[in-house]
């Protein structure tokens, strides 16, 4: 399920993996499972938007 839709109430299938932490390239933080969460394509999506347009970082925990 979405992690970001879970925290709302709403239930989402997750369809990507996202990076908690931007790896930016870094092969070892790319790797690391516990840098990863379960989201929808919208909420990935959007969160990758900030992260590159608006430099966001990683999630909102």
């Amino acid at each position: 399920m979405c992690r970001d839709c879970g925290e709302l109430g709403v239930i989402e299938p997750a369809t990507d993996v996202d990076h908690i932490e931007p790896h930016k390239g870094d092969r070892k933080l790319f790797w690391d499972r516990k840098n990863w969460q379960s989201l929808c394509h919208r909420c990935h999506s959007r969160k990758t938007a900030r992260e590159v347009f608006h430099g966001g970082g990683g999630s909102k925990n």
